[in-house]
């Protein structure tokens, strides 16, 4: 094993989020590059496709906060690090972080972070909690507004913060594959005629994507677009009731009909692609805007709340169109005009953002340049062979 690069990624667990898509396609870049991956989580649905393309999975308990706990992992990491002659360990979360760090500091071995999220700081104890995050040998970021983000509240040397967007596979969001039978699947479950048109929301079902926002703003578009609809998908919590509130919202705006909450689905090109427009309203800033690279992918227009990383995604009036966070009025606005645009319009949108995302947000990118800033702390004799990656 000491004849390749070996990379350690350590996170709480293998849920169904960016942390974790983004672990396992490094997990195979590292793989493709001629090194070793191994990544240390609780178990989830990851697990037997890392296994599969050739990763080594540990389980770890990392997803808990139990100083006790976060000890305990520290030891289990150095046995790792010591077993597998480990070369780097990349953190992409708090908890495991703590744990990484510990064990990294023991074994004289390098270490680098990745910043997914905005973490709150309103007092001493959560900051000191949170700059853990910090202390890598390279801080990736990834988004600007992170970065801006890490600069301005933890004073991150910018000589050590690399920006690296979160990337989408095009082999999957290509508009160009055979979707047909696909795309009558989902509209025959969701009861879907071929005359509507479908403004779409992706996103969990919680109070700060603005699915109300959305609901208001669609009330006031529904009767000079009698023949658009709302589809929002994506899973809501058991026992929330925020989706019980937004079907009542629905009922008091006459717009029920109109609406349809569908879930999780496991086929989001297909989503995407039985979508006229795509909606991310979200009421407070995304750390990125990864449902807004899918859907650019798929040639779809997208209409995003002018903030946070989502916003850095769309070139205003060319590749998408950005709308004054939480306001109902402009959101009418700006969905209004392009409802009023024809297929053809929309279209034209559409293969723009799917080129913008083709220069700026591929998967590949997205592993070689991550693969990259491995590379800088490796030695010379032991560097991934980015090349090969595909």
């Amino acid at each position: 094993m000491e004849n390749k690069p070996v990379i350690l990624q350590v996170l709480p667990a293998l849920g169904t989020g960016g942390v974790e898509r983004g672990t396992v396609d490094m997990a195979k870049a590292i793989i493709q590059a001629g090194g070793i991956a191994i990544v240390a989580s609780e178990d989830g649905i990851w697990q037997h496709y890392l296994e599969k393309i050739g990763a080594i999975y540990i389980h770890l308990p990392l997803s808990s906060k139990n100083p006790w706990i976060i000890w305990k992992n520290h030891y289990a990491l150095i046995k790792i690090i010591q077993y597998y002659k480990v070369d780097i360990v990349h953190a992409r979360s708090r908890a495991p972080a703590w744990s990484a760090w510990l064990a990294v500091k023991k074994c004289h071995i390098r270490f680098v972070t990745t910043w997914h999220g905005v973490f709150q700081a309103k007092w001493f104890g959560k900051r000191w909690y949170n700059q853990v995050m910090t202390k890598g040998e390279k801080v990736i970021a990834i988004s600007h507004y992170i970065a801006n983000h890490l600069q301005q509240e933890y004073h991150v040397n910018q000589q050590k913060l690399c920006i690296i967007p979160r990337g989408v596979d095009l082999t999957i969001f290509d508009p160009s594959l055979p979707l047909g039978n696909r795309i009558s699947s989902l509209a025959q479950s969701w009861g879907i005629s071929e005359e509507q048109k479908i403004l779409l929301l992706p996103g969990r079902i919680t109070e700060w994507k603005g699915h109300k926002l959305l609901l208001q703003a669609f009330a006031e578009l529904k009767f000079n677009h009698p023949n658009w609809i709302c589809i929002f998908v994506g899973p809501a919590k058991e026992k929330d009731h925020f989706l019980k509130e937004l079907l009542a919202l629905a009922d008091y705006l006459k717009i029920k009909n109109s609406i349809y909450f569908v879930g999780n689905s496991q086929d989001m090109p297909a989503v995407y692609a039985l979508a006229n427009i795509v909606v991310v309203p979200s009421l407070k800033p995304e750390p990125f805007g990864r449902v807004v690279i899918e859907a650019q992918a798929m040639e779809k227009p997208v209409v995003v709340a002018n903030h946070g990383g989502a916003a850095e995604t769309v070139e205003e009036n060319v590749t998408g169109y950005l709308f004054k966070p939480g306001s109902v009025n402009n959101l009418v606005f700006v969905l209004d005009q392009l409802m009023e645009k024809t297929d053809a319009d929309l279209n034209w949108i559409g293969r723009l953002a799917r080129e913008a995302v083709q220069k700026k947000y591929t998967l590949q990118q997205m592993q070689c340049k991550t693969l990259s800033v491995y590379n800088e702390i490796l030695p010379a004799e032991n560097k991934l062979k980015i090349n090969d990656v595909s």
